[in-house]
């Protein structure tokens, strides 16, 4: 698929599409044994179309992290490739196992996170960053808006009273988000740390995840040493 880039490997494979549109025909003429569909980031029409040509198609998607282990599994045993989809699965799960007993049961930091700035987007409490974000520790401030995906306002941003945004998109450099934020038009946003995160790490409902939430917990982890909570002066 267009603009998958890991392994290094997949840059030099074909490409058949993307998330807006899937070229059928080349699909049917690579004679492939498997077909994995991405059920709200394919086209329906397409997957549709695959399905009445009788192509080996599984479609799925992980919503929540338990979801990628899960999957890992499926997909080896319908590819024949058990043992080693076991070994990623059961790795994946410690690891996350792991940062969720370091991180999670720390003081909980408020968190604004970013996936878009024009127009602004955020996560709800539904999305797989959410999680990522519970699992460190911290609380979404916008887990109770009902779109997935919202687009906010810098002024509820501010009445949200987060104490850290993060977040960062695949057209970012590192430095680009604080820079952002250090410009807002608004006092209270400005003097906010505005911390980093992968995107290709934390947007991606692959394994790589667990790296994702490494440095979300890091980032989180350093906020709450360096400061007590601007919400309720605890320690």
């Amino acid at each position: 698929m267009r603009y998958s880039d890991f392994p290094d490997v997949a840059a030099r494979l074909p490409q058949v599409g993307d998330a807006a549109q899937l070229d059928v025909e080349r699909i049917v003429a690579l004679h492939p044994d498997l077909i994995l569909g991405w059920k709200t980031g394919n086209p329906a029409p397409d997957l549709r179309r695959l399905e009445t040509l009788n192509l080996p198609l599984f479609v799925t998607e992980a919503q929540r992290l338990t979801d990628i282990p899960r999957l890992i599994r499926t997909i080896g045993a319908i590819a024949g490739t058990q043992a080693e989809a076991k070994r990623a699965a059961d790795a994946l799960e410690r690891d996350l196992h792991a940062l969720r007993s370091r991180y999670g049961a720390g003081r909980r930091i408020r968190v604004f996170y970013e996936i878009w700035h024009r127009p602004l987007l955020t996560v709800n409490g539904q999305h797989l960053i959410s999680e990522v974000i519970e699992l460190c520790g911290g609380t979404n401030v916008f887990s109770d808006v009902p779109a997935l995906t919202p687009t906010v306002s810098m002024e509820a941003v501010l009445a949200a009273r987060p104490e850290v945004i993060l977040g960062g998109s695949s057209a970012m450099r590192p430095d680009d988000l604080a820079a952002l934020w250090r410009a807002a038009p608004i006092s209270g946003l400005r003097e906010l740390p505005a911390l980093y995160v992968p995107a290709d790490l934390i947007q991606r409902q692959t394994p790589r995840i667990v790296q994702g939430a490494r440095v979300v917990c890091e980032h989180l982890d350093a906020v709450r040493k360096r400061q007590p909570s601007a919400i309720s002066g605890k320690p």
